[in-house]
């Protein structure tokens, strides 16, 4: 068959250890057969981030800008261990978040479901989106350690001069302080996301951070999102039938195991980032879900939302079989190749993507799994297998439902 062509490029960020295998293999076998790739590509390696002191990273980030649409490999974010294991010479900022500060916008995650495969919540039927606001917070944040008695402040010098001023805490011993940021301008483009992504998919909207300790940090993300809802969106919402409400997040928590799905829960930055693990392993695996950055200006970033499985690395260095899942990884591929494809009217190219989605599902449907879910299906007899012949199994199928 021939090639499907493309015509603009997809800003392409490669990463780090397991996945970073996965992504050659999934390159190799599921789509440098089927479509004639044009991408620009971005070692985001550590080895080379740390090369080129991470100007790689932005330099990607603002690829992204260019074309519009990237797809992303999971990356290390180095701590002291990795600072001896790959001699850095930085500890290195997350590169997600050197990414999002530069894009803006929200990461919508969901879950990939099976009917084979139930959640661990047994009263969840319909899946449950975590829409996580990308800019800002921890991922962002200037942090030193106290060596000594001292006093600590918050310093805010406006361009008129004016000081303010406030102590965070008179130290008696060594500590460890934290400085961190948002702005409204991000929170707006943030919770007009959520609106919106809610009305396009007829789904309640949840909202929920901590204000009740957080009485301006947090607060000041409340009060943005109920302004804009108020003065934007409320009749859309009742026009659609659809729900918004704020809670505090230990509240929303509750309520989440409580619920049978079918809502979008947007978190801040961190919140959104551990909440997506939960709700991902709660449905299946990490690997099992998929995540894709939106911009206000229109870009698109697609990513698994897991990390570099370092533990499974290990063993394939030592030229051990892994069974790694390469799911979340496949299905950034095809998000990104399906959004491309309709920013640029090719409809070849949206059809292929779908059909290695289905490929996938399929796939998994039959027992041919990951060893991770193996032990999770139902009602159908599994076969475990390594991660090289689970990618066959899907080009098998892929295949046929092209032929």
């Amino acid at each position: 068959m021939e090639k499907i062509k493309m015509t603009t490029p997809l800003v392409e960020m490669d990463g780090d250890e397991m996945t970073r295998v996965l992504w050659q293999m999934i390159k190799d076998e599921l789509i440098l057969p089927f479509v004639e790739l044009k991408t620009e590509y971005y070692d985001l390696g550590l080895p080379n981030r740390d090369a080129t002191k991470d100007q790689v990273t932005m330099d990607a980030a603002l690829a992204n800008k260019k074309y519009g649409v990237s797809v992303k490999c999971a990356t290390i974010t180095p701590n002291a261990q990795r600072m001896t294991e790959y001699n850095l010479h930085e500890m290195w900022k997350s590169p997600n978040g050197t990414i999002r500060a530069v894009l803006d916008g929200t990461v919508f995650r969901a879950p990939i479901l099976l009917d084979c495969i139930k959640p661990v919540v047994k009263n969840w039927n319909k899946p449950i989106t975590i829409a996580r606001h990308a800019y800002g917070d921890v991922y962002k944040g200037t942090e030193f350690r106290v060596q000594g008695p001292g006093k600590a402040e918050l310093v805010f010098t406006a361009q008129d001069g004016t000081v303010q001023r406030q102590t965070i805490y008179d130290f008696e011993c060594a500590g460890v302080l934290q400085g961190t940021y948002n702005k409204d301008t991000s929170i707006q483009s943030f919770a007009r996301s959520c609106f919106n992504y809610a009305l396009s998919t007829k789904q309640d909207l949840w909202f929920s951070t901590k204000d009740t300790i957080s009485k301006k940090y947090d607060h000041t993300f409340k009060d943005i999102f109920e302004e804009i809802y108020q003065t934007e969106y409320q009749q859309a919402f009742a026009d659609a039938g659809i729900e918004y409400f704020y809670t505090l997040i230990d509240d929303a928590v509750a309520r989440v195991i409580r619920s049978e799905g079918g809502f979008i829960w947007a978190c801040k930055n961190y919140d959104g980032d551990v909440m997506s693990d939960m709700i991902s392993t709660a449905f299946g695996s990490l690997a099992m879900m998929t995540s894709v950055l939106v911009s206000p200006d229109g870009c698109y970033e697609y990513e698994a939302a897991h990390g570099t499985v370092t533990r499974h690395y290990y063993k394939y260095l030592k030229g051990e079989e892994t069974s790694t899942n390469p799911m979340a990884t496949i299905f950034a591929w095809t998000g990104a190749l399906a959004k491309r494809g309709e920013l640029d009217e090719n409809t070849e190219l949206v059809r292929f993507a779908k059909t290695l989605e289905e490929a996938c599902l399929e796939t998994l449907s039959s027992g041919i799994m990951t060893k991770d879910l193996c032990g999770l299906a139902e009602g159908v007899e599994t076969q475990p297998v390594t991660s090289q012949a689970f990618i066959q199994a899907i080009r098998t199928i892929l295949e046929d439902k092209l032929a």
